[in-house]
């Protein structure tokens, strides 16, 4: 009679009193953290509804940037490398409540392949030089490029020199990221993008929506997107950002330094890269950017 069972199904056996509460504890924990927005799915949530929320640029009456404008930097592209913006890099791990939800610094950037304007991608052409809010911006001169205020926390895109220590991620390139400072090392300047135009063009102010070089005051590098260094963020595939000059066999700075600080249209809400293509150099590849852009 081995095989006869001595007791019934429904008998708790072993630690069953332990397991019953350790179940319930976990339920209980489970149901405190969704009060609280604390679940991981919650957080996610949170962050992409304040940073991807629209943000209108600023429109330029005379066709020139100036010190308080909100701009997009943006990247054409080329080749394997879609048209990208600069954006703000920021996870779950980078929030803060305190004193109110936003980004927390230092904070990494990189390069959005959806060119939308948003918290994520907009920033504030800040002067550094003493130069009145609305003053025009001139080549050569330095200025701060910030983030917007709120969740975003006017923070500034900053470099300095890489080191073993203090370097991009994937290419070890020097790394450019958000601080919450401004500092010599948040100071960049603009410069024509042809070299054997550039000696005229300094002390000019400089034109919206054309191509130019941003490069870092102390360590004259380029601001530079890499096409071939992808990271995969929360907000899916992008590029690296970095501070390097890429240079051509003719000595002048390839298409990864070339950048756009891209205003509103004043005549709607688009933005004046696709409405009014002839502000830019060249004009196949924007039509090429309209159609993978079409919502924009």
């Amino acid at each position: 009679m081995a095989h006869v069972r001595t007791y019934r199904t429904p008998v708790k056996m072993g630690n069953w009193i332990e397991d019953l509460h350790l179940k319930e504890d976990e339920v209980k924990e489970y149901l405190e953290k969704k009060e609280r927005g604390e679940l991981a799915g919650q957080k996610v949530d949170f962050l992409k509804e304040n940073i991807l929320r629209p943000v209108k640029l600023s429109v330029t009456n005379d066709g020139t940037l100036h010190f308080g404008d909100v701009v997009m930097l943006v990247n054409m592209g080329r080749g394997n490398r879609e048209c990208s913006a600069v954006s703000i890099n920021a996870d779950v791990n980078s929030l803060t409540k305190i004193p109110s939800p936003g980004i927390q610094a230092p904070c990494a950037v990189s390069a959005e392949r959806t060119i939308q304007p948003c918290t994520r991608t907009a920033f504030i052409i800040t002067s550094v030089d003493g130069s009145p809010e609305g003053s025009a911006v001139h080549f050569e001169q330095s200025f701060a490029l910030k983030t917007t205020s709120g969740f975003a926390r006017g923070l500034y895109l900053t470099s300095d020199l890489q080191s073993f220590q203090k370097c991009a991620k994937k290419s070890r390139l020097q790394e450019v990221n958000l601080e919450d400072s401004n500092s010599f090392l948040s100071w960049w300047k603009i410069v024509h993008f042809d070299p054997q135009e550039r000696f005229e063009y300094e002390g000019l102010p400089v034109a919206a929506n054309i191509k130019v070089l941003i490069i870092h005051c102390k360590t004259n590098q380029a601001l530079a997107v890499l096409g071939d260094r992808i990271l995969w963020t929360t907000y899916g595939k992008e590029y690296e950002v970095t501070a390097h000059t890429f240079l051509d066999s003719h000595k002048a700075e390839q298409d990864n330094n070339h950048w756009i600080l891209c205003t509103s249209d004043p005549a709607g809400d688009g933005l004046v890269l696709f409405k009014h293509p002839q502000s830019v150099a060249n004009n196949t590849e924007l039509e090429e950017l309209k159609e993978a852009n079409p919502t924009v």
